[in-house]
């Protein structure tokens, strides 16, 4: 947490402040992720750097503000938060069709369809996304390229991928190997991607240093993960305790991204899915995005828009037989 002090200088505090500092309580609910304390003629700021530049940009509008008028009201505090909220909005929607990281072989990864930009504004946004649609939408990739970009930006200082190690019709004990060697295929899609954004001598340095963990989910029970970027992929294959044991390990500084496709759903027939309980329980909290990808967001060959798309329609044939 970073804290930020501006004194007041030449400001009647009453006028400013407002009655029992009613102006400062009304600045404070628009950042609840803050902290904002006024004491004598100086505002506290306590927060994440991003937070704490918007608040400083609306407190100097407010003592401008103050001098040309002479007083603050609610009213003028509300007008000067929606004024940076819209531009903040901007930023976000500019910043998310910009480079995210550059790849290996000097190629820029970005978000290439609306819903993943949408995906990028969200994870700048909120502290939380869940990220939904089927195969081929990029929401994995554009996951990891967001958690190497917050790593190189030093946002960060770990990067945990991680996904529920469920056998899609297979059997892993009949897999040759240790355990390790077991997962290792369940979790190569990352490896793909990391290996697409990363050079394969950093990549080794940091997982040898755990500044990169790849890990089945269980692997994560127990743990308090702070300061980092943590990915949860083929949450579809989470259990109701799984998923909820997942997003209690968050530490403060961190970020999570949770990535399933309710179509491809590998538990036992009786087993819920845990990601389709937790984005109906989730919904409404601030600070929990959720974004979801569809058939039109697909980058991989053409063919496979027109599959998924197939799919969809002969599902929602079968339900209306049903």
């Amino acid at each position: 947490m970073v804290e930020k002090v501006i004194t007041l200088e030449n400001v009647s505090l009453v006028d400013f402040l407002g009655v029992e500092n009613r102006n400062i309580n009304e600045l404070s609910s628009a950042f609840p992720k803050s902290k904002i304390i006024s004491r004598g003629n100086e505002i506290r700021i306590q927060g994440s750097s991003p937070e704490i530049i918007r608040i400083n940009q609306i407190v100097q509008s407010l003592v401008d503000h103050y001098h040309k008028f002479g007083k603050v009201t609610e009213e003028s505090i509300k007008t000067y938060i929606n004024e940076e909220q819209s531009e903040s909005q901007k930023r976000l929607h500019a910043d998310a069709e910009e480079t995210l990281v550059f790849g290996t072989k000097g190629f820029a990864i970005k978000a290439k369809t609306p819903n993943q930009i949408k995906l990028v504004e969200s994870v700048n946004a909120n502290d939380l996304v869940f990220a939904i649609g089927p195969a081929g939408t990029g929401k994995t990739y554009i996951s990891v390229a967001m958690a190497v970009r917050a790593l190189k930006n030093k946002e960060v200082r770990k990067i945990i991928i991680t996904r529920p190690a469920v056998e899609a019709g297979e059997n892993l004990g009949f897999l040759p190997g240790d355990l390790k060697e077991k997962i290792d295929p369940y979790l190569r899609p990352i490896y793909d991607a990391l290996e697409d954004m990363v050079p394969s001598e950093k990549l080794k340095y940091y997982q040898e240093n755990r500044v990169i963990e790849i890990a089945p989910l269980a692997y994560m029970r127990g743990r308090t993960l702070h300061n980092a970027f943590i990915l949860l992929d083929e949450a579809q294959n989470t259990t109701q305790m799984q998923i909820k044991m997942f997003l209690t390990r968050m530490g403060p500084n961190s970020k999570a991204i949770i990535t399933g496709d309710m179509s491809q759903v590998d538990l036992p027939k009786r087993q819920k899915s845990g990601l389709a309980e937790s984005t109906r329980i989730l919904k409404d909290i601030k600070g929990i995005g959720m974004v979801h990808l569809s058939g039109e967001d697909v980058v991989r060959h053409k063919l496979v828009r027109q599959i998924i798309e197939a799919y969809d329609k002969n599902d929602a044939e079968k339900n209306k037989d049903e």
